[in-house]
């Protein structure tokens, strides 16, 4: 609150397994008027997944592929317990959320497979969940694999797209096309985008293209912000050494 911050993210680990801690903040949030998002892999039991999203205000959820194969190889899972997650926050909650698919050369980025999610997507979520293809780059224990092609990036948001998906973006690349929010009544462009940069903002006050009135899927405020690459420091107030280390 006194940084400004007009939302929390639960990120980098998956907060299903710190769910209890996450509840918790996001219950704190709420009071203080704070939303809360989060960004998961999706795969949780039906019982925790309940408690945990009823507390989220937003989520971007990680369908890694789009194959079984693919899970169990390269996850160490399985795929449909997150679609099922997937149906739970669409058909079952008020969360607005956002799906997110790493595109790795050679494991998952076959026209088929990307084709065969698009059609999920369209069928039983419907065309406004945004879908974003994001860019893989080698690290850790993939450093022989190499990075994606923005070719491919471009390739699955067109198959996308023609599949009847409104809202679908690239990532991780410098792509202002591919990254922008396009009416899809006349298909002029609503919010430019440039990686962190907002470039364009076409949009009124109530969510609507600014040109036709469409209404734009999404939950907006009435004017846009001035992000861009850049951070702002944070400061922690100082602890006594003791109180670090759980002393009294």
């Amino acid at each position: 609150m006194r940084s400004g911050c007009r939302s929390v993210a639960f990120t980098y680990n998956d907060p299903v397994i710190f769910l209890e801690y996450a509840v918790d903040v996001a219950q704190a949030c709420r009071e203080r008027g704070i939303k809360t998002v989060a960004v998961s892999a999706g795969y949780i039991a039906p019982e925790p997944r309940i408690e945990f999203f009823r507390h989220m205000d937003a989520a971007n959820i990680d369908l890694k592929g789009f194959t079984e194969g693919f899970y169990k190889t390269l996850c160490s899972g399985k795929l449909n317990p997150v679609l099922e997650t997937l149906e739970y926050l669409k058909h079952e909650t008020d969360v607005w959320f956002e799906i997110t698919t790493l595109l790795i050369p050679g494991e998952n980025d076959s026209s088929v497979e990307i084709e065969a999610e698009s059609r999920w997507v369209m069928e039983r979520l419907g065309p406004d969940v945004p879908l974003h293809f994001t860019a893989f780059h080698p690290d850790w224990k993939m450093t022989d694999t190499p990075a994606t092609p923005p070719a491919t990036l471009k390739t699955a948001r067109r198959i996308a797209m023609q599949a009847g998906l409104h809202y679908v973006y690239t990532g991780n690349i410098h792509d202002g096309a591919g990254q922008s929010t396009y009416c899809h009544g006349c298909g002029a462009a609503l919010i430019g985008r440039d990686w962190y940069d907002l470039t364009a903002w076409n949009l009124s006050a109530d969510g609507r293209c600014a040109d036709c009135g469409t209404a734009c899927a999404g939950v907006f405020d009435a004017g846009h912000g001035t992000w861009g690459r850049r951070r702002q420091p944070v400061r922690v107030p100082e602890c006594r050494e003791g109180a670090i280390r759980g002393v009294a």
